[in-house]
């Protein structure tokens, strides 16, 4: 008879989402550092950030139009998944997999999947709305934000669970805002909006995508 495992084992969804960025980051890094597929090869990052990241303002051109095509809609999906460069993908990749195996061990790798694409989904409308330039979306920070919201729901829980300060659960996201406003004295980039809009759509959904609600999920937590 098998033991008990030491270490929960990933998702499945978490493992697809990391072998769909690594993947692509993979390609486009080899392409531009040694050349695979030809001298069109160096190209490739700005051909897939061309067609895969999400102008804000394209938004508010599509509602003037009319013209929803579906090659505009289909960058609210596909922009998490296209990086600016090799370590900008690690570290979305590394919170994914610390993230998605936390959320994971309390979520339905379904639901886990939820909180991921609607917080990138709707983190990009508002980046839409409120970014204060062109500068394309792209990356996965604003869904992987929603699954730390995602993270601090169930931390809030806990600790509602066993009556201690709630406003502990949102320590890491105050790290993280901290270190943005550090780096502020570089520049603001507007992809902070996206970000932490990200963190509070996970924060919001994650009690929808929870497997039987709110109720069930202190359950869970208290057998932990």
């Amino acid at each position: 008879m098998q033991g008990p495992k030491a270490v929960n084992p990933l998702p499945p969804s978490v493992l697809a989402l990391f072998a769909v960025m690594a993947l692509v980051e993979v390609v486009l890094s080899l392409g531009g550092s040694v050349g695979i597929g030809g001298a069109q090869a160096i190209g490739w990052r700005n051909e897939a950030l061309s067609e895969f990241a999400l102008p804000p303002r394209m938004l508010s051109a599509m509602a003037q139009t009319g013209d929803y095509q579906l090659d505009y809609l289909r960058r609210f999906v596909t922009y998490p998944f296209v990086h600016g460069g090799f370590l900008h993908a690690a570290f979305a990749c590394v919170i994914l997999l610390a993230l998605g195996k936390f959320v994971g061990e309390v979520f339905s790798s379904a639901a886990v999947i939820v909180v991921f694409f609607t917080s990138g989904i709707l983190a990009a409308l508002i980046y839409s709305g409120l970014a204060w330039s062109n500068y394309p979306l792209f990356g996965a920070y604003p869904a992987v934000y929603g699954l730390i919201g995602a993270y601090t729901y169930i931390l809030w829980v806990g600790i509602a669970a066993t009556g201690g300060r709630q406003i502990e659960a949102f320590r890491l996201i105050l790290i993280l805002a901290g270190l943005h406003i550090a780096f502020s004295v570089f520049g603001v980039s507007p992809h902070i909006i996206a970000d932490f809009a990200g963190f509070a759509v996970g924060f919001a959904v994650a009690p929808l995508a929870a497997p039987g609600g709110v109720k069930a999920l202190m359950t869970r937590i208290k057998r932990r």
